[in-house]
């Protein structure tokens, strides 16, 4: 499905709408320039992936190992308090536990939890055998020393093969998140340059990142590839690109000592919501994989972005699930009765479709009860609603006076397109008056760092409804990065309960 369709209300309904995590996306072909070779599907590149998964959907590999560290950590307790109990010597009881003591200790120590992109399984299984090894040396040393009965000793030996069988769970996990796109982190870089060149080699010598493609304001001097990486256009392309919804980091590798440069390619990508990092290289293999590295835990200092917190994250997740799982159970009777109402009112159907921009610029598809006449929809929200809007149905004026035609996006949040709480989505090419939205701030963009929420900080600050002046976009991108900058799982609880009270103490905003 291509990523440009609108959908309104007259469209057909999909079974996989765009901002799924499944979507299949192919970005556009580069500016054509005289003497190039036209492009062709070997423009993709030697990192692109079958699929390409938002970033919104790429989980850290860190903590998927500190997951799996954990589990390991709650199955060796298991056996160490079975083991203990089971010796009626107590010195042999104590060399058990300090063998499952040992034998986390050494999984650790042995990097068993790294799950290195080009390390093999069998090898991977050695470390787990050898942390084993290491915990029955150490039992045995115990109980050679206090002459306590080994027997506990079987009990650890049986213990490998179920860590060995979890192992090579954990290991199919991992490999089957990074055919899936889901586990390494997608790059472009800015810059055809000899940065560019030792970045994509210690790239493709590590696995730990995806270069997806490459932008050079120079295009005249700049190649058609570099290792296979095509050069997809300039800047002004990249802010625009199709592709940028799915890269998780943009990395300028220009010549560190060109501050003049940097500094001017900040200020143009800065009205990205994408982080961007500068690449320093100081022309040796080990440096370049430690950068590669260091990318792909997103630990370089960055440039423009907020920086990441996997805690919040996490957080805020676990929020928006509970939430909306404990939302939908309370509204489903009044989300059946106004389906019945929006039906029985006007032609049409029950629910309006819109495509509006949600993390990174990816553009998701927001359900609502239909408000409108179904045959002056406005999918584009090329006409914002005003007071008495022709185009508003009576059940249409009830609901979203209230709000309640915002309901059914509590899907999207189980989706993970959307949050409860968050700068709340804009329609993808919203105007006001004639012109553009997204033209009228040039930090519009920034609000697209976070996901897009059912309400907002704006929100209970009074900026709700159309934003038909310069004015009230500027203020409603000043409250939404306020609360970028500011957000807490404390603040979003203080967010959610505001809201009712907010909505129905002001009835004189149009909605």
């Amino acid at each position: 499905m291509p990523l440009a369709t609108i959908f309104d209300e007259d469209a057909p309904k999909v079974e996989s709408p765009a901002g799924s995590p499944e979507l299949k996306a192919t970005p556009p072909a580069p500016r054509a320039r005289a003497g190039r070779r036209s492009p062709s599907s070997a423009r993709r590149g030697p990192f692109r992936p079958g699929q390409l998964v938002p970033a919104r959907a790429r989980i850290e590999a860190r903590i998927l190992a500190r997951a799996f560290r954990g589990l390991d950590a709650v199955t060796i307790a298991v056996a160490a308090i079975l083991l203990f109990a089971d010796q009626p010597d107590r010195m042999g009881g104590l060399a058990s536990l300090v063998g499952c003591g040992v034998l986390f200790l050494a999984l650790r120590g042995l990097d068993a939890y790294a799950f290195a992109h080009r390390e093999r399984l069998p090898r991977h299984l050695f470390r787990v055998v050898a942390a084993a090894g290491a915990a029955a040396a150490a039992g045995l040393g115990l109980t050679l020393l206090t002459g306590a009965p080994a027997d506990g000793l079987w009990g650890l030996l049986a213990l490998t093969p179920c860590l060995m069988a979890l192992h090579v769970a954990w290991w199919g996990l991992v490999v089957h998140g990074r055919r899936q796109g889901r586990l390494t982190p997608n790059i472009v870089v800015v810059g055809a340059t000899g940065n560019a060149r030792r970045l994509i080699e210690a790239a493709m010598r590590t696995g730990e990142v995806n270069v997806l493609g490459i932008f050079d304001d120079r295009l005249d001097r700049a190649p058609d590839d570099i290792h296979g990486v095509p050069v997809l256009g300039d800047t002004r392309a990249l802010v625009d690109h199709r592709v940028m919804p799915y890269v998780d980091r943009v990395v300028i590798a220009v010549t560190s000592t060109a501050e003049g440069r940097v500094r001017q390619l900040v200020e143009r990508l800065n009205v990205l919501p994408n982080p961007i990092s500068l690449y320093i290289d100081l022309g040796r293999d080990a440096d370049s994989e430690a950068a590669v590295s260091r990318i792909a835990d997103a630990a370089l200092a960055d440039l423009s972005g907020a920086p990441a917190n996997s805690r919040k994250a996490i957080l805020k997740r676990a929020q928006d699930l509970v939430v909306a799982s404990v939302g939908l159970a309370v509204a489903a009777p009044f989300m059946a009765l106004i389906a019945l109402a929006v039906r029985l009112d006007s032609p049409g159907p029950i629910f309006f479709r819109q495509r509006r921009h949600g993390f990174n610029n990816e553009e998701i598809l927001v359900w609502k009860f239909r408000s409108m006449r179904h045959e002056m929809a406005d999918a584009t929200a090329a006409q914002q609603v005003q007071a008495n809007d022709a185009r508003v149905t009576r059940v249409g004026n009830f609901i979203r006076l209230t709000s309640l035609d915002e309901l059914p996006q509590l899907f999207n949040v189980l989706r993970g397109e959307m949050s409860i709480v968050g700068p709340r989505p804009h329609a993808v090419g919203m105007k006001t008056g004639d012109i553009e939205s997204a033209k009228l701030v040039g930090q519009y963009a920034h609000r697209h760092r976070m996901k897009p929420g059912l309400t907002g900080w704006a929100a209970i600050k009074g900026s709700r409804g159309p934003v038909d002046t310069p004015e009230l976009v500027r203020e409603r991108i000043a409250l939404d990065v306020e609360y970028i900058e500011r957000h807490s799982f404390w603040l979003d609880l203080y967010i959610i309960v505001m809201t009712i009270p907010c909505l129905l103490g002001d009835r004189s905003v149009v909605r």
